[in-house]
């Protein structure tokens, strides 16, 4: 289902998940929101260095991952502590949980928007895709991306708006964009991950780990 580029600093952990009804119909269990709120307790916590690592790993190929570019998991720490972290859907409220606590960038995807196959690798200079429904898009170049036979779909700053999860979602595919800097600490969070899915009633499939 899905192949990885040979990539020097890449320790990647993904899975596919199936929800028991359309995200729409379904609302994120209370435990998963508490853990979007300022203190939470949770089993992993970040620090500096995994935020270093983090950006070091989004560095490799030539992407800056500063500013507007940063890591999607340092957006989550201060959208918690800013209070402007609402609750989206339960794929994207468990997905951004165990992303702020684990620091590690965490994409989630609709696996029925994404043509096979899958791939995980660097975009080329030059690579774009819109980002959100105001049609933003992100520059890709050097980046670590998930792609699909449509060209690149997700990465771990902005993931695109053609393969987002939506109200009538049921399966996704989610990527832990986690570093050899940091072993294991990717399949960790994902097993965590997959617990509060399957705690929420949703079946889980591990891609690779």
């Amino acid at each position: 289902m899905l192949t990885i580029d040979p990539h020097p600093l890449l320790e990647a952990a993904a899975f596919t998940t199936t929800f028991p009804a359309p995200l729409g119909e379904i609302e994120a269990p209370a435990s998963v929101r508490a853990l979007l709120t300022p203190g939470a307790a949770a089993p992993l916590s970040a620090d500096e260095a995994v935020r270093s690592a983090v950006r070091d790993l989004l560095r490799h190929g030539g992407y800056k991952p500063t500013g507007r570019g940063k890591p999607s998991s340092e957006y989550l720490v201060r959208a918690v502590t800013e209070g402007a972290l609402g609750s989206i859907n339960a794929a994207v409220d468990t997905c951004n949980a165990v992303s702020l606590h684990s620091g590690l960038p965490i994409s989630v995807i609709d696996l029925d928007r994404a043509t096979p196959p899958l791939r995980i690798g660097i975009a080329k200079p030059g690579e774009k895709y819109v980002f959100n429904a105001s049609g933003q898009e992100i520059d890709l170049g050097g980046l670590l991306c998930l792609f699909d036979a449509e060209g690149a779909s997700a990465n771990g700053v902005k993931d695109a708006q053609r393969t987002k999860t939506h109200a009538g979602t049921r399966h996704t595919m989610s990527v832990l964009w986690g570093t050899r800097a940091l072993p294991g600490r990717a399949r960790e969070a994902a097993r965590w991950y997959r617990t509060l899915l399957e705690e929420a009633g949703a079946t889980v499939d591990v891609v690779t780990e």
